[in-house]
């Protein structure tokens, strides 16, 4: 990672998410289940910074990563040296209905 010692912070909805897509996968395959939810957790830690992809038309503020079938939506704090990731979503689902709930 370019940028190291940064905290990876999971906002409620994107914990929620995360729960949600469990429980809708683990009725087909418990282990699918969870190697996804690994998969998922795991992105944000391997992201290097100069290769983000920032959702232009959300003013620059949010940046997208896609794991296997799904989008996670984030924004990073130089500040507090956090990545907050927002909200985890089926890749096919449209982001316009998900930022600002």
């Amino acid at each position: 990672m370019a940028k190291k010692n940064y905290k990876v912070v999971w906002s409620d909805e994107a914990k929620s998410d995360l729960k949600d897509i469990y429980n809708y996968i683990k009725n087909k395959s418990p282990q699918g289940a969870k190697s996804v939810i690994s998969d998922i957790r795991n992105a944000p830690k391997k992201i290097h910074f100069s290769q983000q992809n920032e959702l232009e038309h959300y003013n620059n503020t949010y940046y997208r990563i896609i794991v296997r079938n799904y989008k996670l939506l984030y924004r990073v704090y130089e500040d507090k040296r956090e990545l907050v990731v927002y909200v985890v979503f089926d890749a096919r689902q449209s982001p316009e209905k998900l930022i600002g709930k």
